[in-house]
């Protein structure tokens, strides 16, 4: 497929709403390579005393969790020639697995699950590439973010409706669901291709981007480590529920009464999707990339009081459980999405560091699924049956009170790191 060496043509908004369009179309497409098999839920399939699907979802997870540990290096050292070679493939590799998923049996068949994580895990990154040091990053990384909000429930609507469409088997939902997304994601790779490269009043906004060395990786955390470890530990929170909801949502449903209704996924995915864009696009106004950086925190600390109070409504059954899912939906995504699109980038502009975003964002990332990894092993080793409503909700509340207490401690400690950099300034240092 040839792709053109020419880029798109537009004044700087024109710029950013086409990068928004194409990364956002782009990722959705990459999901549809993910997460349809969620919407499967295998009953009754117990191998040595493990849940079936419990154990494809570890399996998956344990592939994005080596993925992100060696994407903390592969990643931050990445280079802008032949990005589009590097989706093309890693994805044609995880639809490879999903064929070989459904044509050996369970559960030998669980393998190929990881062969499908690993090679996704690394696809964000090298999207949010594309993107990273614009004045327009906010609203553009907004865009790319929310599109796994909506893509989640997109996604898996489209392999429940496959799924009680054409009868297919549980097996084979992945493999026809990303047949469904292959045509579209060459289509939208190749928009992307064209998104020029930031301009010289972006670097002088938002710092040049370039690779970073391990030199430069240990510089930074030397400089930033409680505040960071703060956020990781605050984002490996989110993950954690994040994936839970995301990989058993089906699980919930069927527990709250809504089985065989794939349609329910778009209902509360997509109001969240256009919710946090709005908020999260928002930031582009905000030019003081320091302002926007402390803004974030407000999004985040209040995320987890929206998740926390919802739920605490929903177990007082004074909240209908579609309006609970959405609630909680978006307390926990508007945790999880400003660290992969506004947050860091804000804090390399704010702190005035040249570098990327991947290294940091594959730095929280790596934790944060290593937190879910622990989390469903834990449930399979001790052989808890869990009604996952009842779990998913009594946990957040506790995830919620523990969140707003870190992400305060964050704020005031980034609070504290601006003002001696002011002092630092003022005295040109």
């Amino acid at each position: 497929m040839p792709f053109p060496k020419g880029f798109y043509k537009g004044n700087s908004l024109q710029t950013g709403l086409y990068a928004a369009v194409a990364a956002f179309l782009t990722y959705t497409m990459i999901f549809g390579f993910r997460k349809s098999y969620t919407v499967c839920t295998f009953d009754g399939m117990r191998y040595s005393g493990l849940n079936y699907k419990t154990i494809l979802v570890l399996s998956q997870m344990i592939g994005y969790l080596l993925a992100k540990f060696y994407g903390i290096k592969f990643i931050s050292e990445l280079k802008r020639l032949g990005r589009h070679k590097i989706i093309l493939l890693l994805v044609a590799i995880s639809w490879l697995a999903w064929l070989c998923f459904a044509l050996v049996p369970a559960p030998y068949n669980a393998v190929f699950l990881f062969i499908n994580g690993f090679p996704l895990g690394m696809l964000w990154g090298v999207v949010f590439s594309y993107i990273e040091g614009r004045r327009s990053t906010d609203f553009i990384g907004a865009a790319l973010a929310v599109s796994f909000i909506f893509s989640s429930g997109f996604v898996k609507s489209v392999g429940g409706w496959l799924l009680l469409q054409f009868h297919l088997s549980e097996f084979w939902v992945p493999f026809v669901t990303g047949l469904v997304f292959a045509l579209p994601l060459l289509f939208f790779t190749w928009l992307m291709e064209r998104i020029p490269p930031p301009d010289a009043a972006d670097e002088a906004a938002r710092m040049n981007r370039s690779p970073m060395l391990a030199a430069e990786r240990r510089k930074m955390l030397k400089q930033f480590l409680p505040g960071l470890a703060a956020c990781i530990l605050i984002y490996s929170f989110a993950t954690i529920f994040r994936d839970i909801r995301d990989n058993f949502s089906a699980d919930m449903w069927k527990e709250l009464g809504y089985l065989n209704q794939p349609a329910i996924f778009s209902t509360t995915e997509t109001p969240i999707t256009l919710v946090v864009l709005v908020l999260i696009g928002s930031m582009v106004l905000i030019r003081n990339s320091y302002k926007a950086f402390m803004l974030a925190h407000v999004f985040i600390a209040a995320g987890f009081v929206i998740a926390g109070l919802s739920t605490f409504l929903f177990l007082q059954h004074q909240l209908p459980p579609v309006w609970w899912m959405t609630a909680v939906g978006l307390g926990l995504y508007m945790v999880y999405i400003p660290f992969n699109s506004v947050f860091f980038e804000r804090f390399i502009a704010a702190f005035r560091f040249t570098g990327n975003v991947g290294f940091l964002i594959y730095l929280a990332d790596s934790f944060g699924y290593m937190g879910s990894v622990g989390v469903l092993l834990s449930k399979e080793i001790f052989k808890v049956r869990l009604n996952w409503v009842q779990f998913f909700s009594n946990s957040v509340i506790i995830l919620s009170v523990l969140g707003l207490i870190i992400s305060v401690f964050s704020a005031l400690y980034f609070a504290r790191k601006g003002v001696l950099l002011r002092v630092d300034k003022s005295k040109g240092v």
